[in-house]
């Protein structure tokens, strides 16, 4: 499957341009969309999983243009927002049941999909116990296994690893490049270190724009000469926290801080170059000190 996002826009009601000239092309694979809030993520997957029209530009689906609204591409897609409803008092294969049935799965199918979907995410071993005895990693894991009960091959999935522990946060991460294989899978999060190691390409966005996508180790090569690592004293960094962009702060064995700092120009006479990090590229990318500094 291959989707091309071509000239997509889109304009509220009341005036706010929420999503401008977008331009995306998606092929199987793991997708790592990164914004603050109000950059036009949630708006970029809302038109990608039906849910709303764009005001200009069209979807190819394999070359063909396809309304986002229509069946047809419906059935293709799977969207799992941040907060999924799930009903607490069902064991995970009759709510897995309930929904397949509503997704329109033919009934002598039912059980074999729902199985099929909960060995997908290593669930089948709690397949007969309530929702409401599952931790927030599990309850994921269900809402991935909803997705996969039509075997879609678009997954779109808001803020994945929200409210998961780390340990949990790892298993998620392996599942979704497990299943990203066969399927493309547009994953929005805050957490860069979560989804950036499967990524096959990052979209990075800002103020309603796609500002840039690319490979993430091309990324990375861009901004090779623009991190920095410097020990100094608390005076010290308070005196460049003014000035440049602090990515990280790390107290040391012999009382200094380790600053890591974003700039085009050496911080500091001690400073030296340090590789780059995907939370580096988010910070470069998206805050406007970096860039000033």
């Amino acid at each position: 499957m291959k989707i091309e996002i071509q000239n997509t826009s889109k304009t509220y009601l009341n005036g706010k341009k929420a999503l401008m000239d977008a331009n995306i092309t998606l092929e199987p694979g793991v997708y790592a969309l990164f914004g603050e809030n109000g950059a036009g993520k949630s708006t970029l997957m809302k038109i990608l999983a039906g849910l709303l029209k764009p005001s200009t530009g069209k979807i190819l689906v394999d070359g063909q243009e396809m309304s986002p609204l229509a069946d047809a591409y419906r059935e293709k897609i799977g969207y799992l927002p941040q907060d999924t409803p799930i009903y607490s008092n069902f064991t995970a294969a009759k709510f897995l049941s309930y929904l397949a049935t509503v997704k329109g799965v033919p009934k002598q199918d039912v059980q074999t999909s729902v199985m099929s979907a909960l060995e997908a995410v290593n669930m089948t071993e709690h397949a007969n116990k309530k929702l409401k005895s599952f931790s927030g990693g599990m309850k994921r894991r269900i809402g991935i296994a909803q997705l996969l009960l039509n075997d879609p091959e678009l997954l779109i999935i808001d803020e994945p690893t929200a409210g998961l522990d780390p340990k949990e946060r790892i298993h998620f991460r392996n599942l979704i490049a497990s299943i990203a294989r066969k399927r493309i899978v547009l994953l929005s999060t805050h957490i860069v270190s979560d989804v950036g190691s499967i990524a096959r390409e990052i979209i990075l966005m800002k103020q309603g724009r796609i500002i840039k996508q690319a490979n993430p180790y091309e990324l990375l090569d861009e901004i090779a000469t623009e991190i920095w690592t410097v020990d100094v004293t608390d005076q010290e960094l308070l005196e460049l926290q003014d000035t440049y962009q602090i990515g990280s702060i790390q107290q040391t064995r012999q009382g200094k801080n380790r600053v890591r700092i974003i700039s085009s120009q050496m911080p500091h006479p001690k400073a030296v170059q340090d590789e780059p990090q995907l939370e580096d590229l988010y910070l470069y990318h998206l805050d406007e000190r970096s860039k000033s500094a």
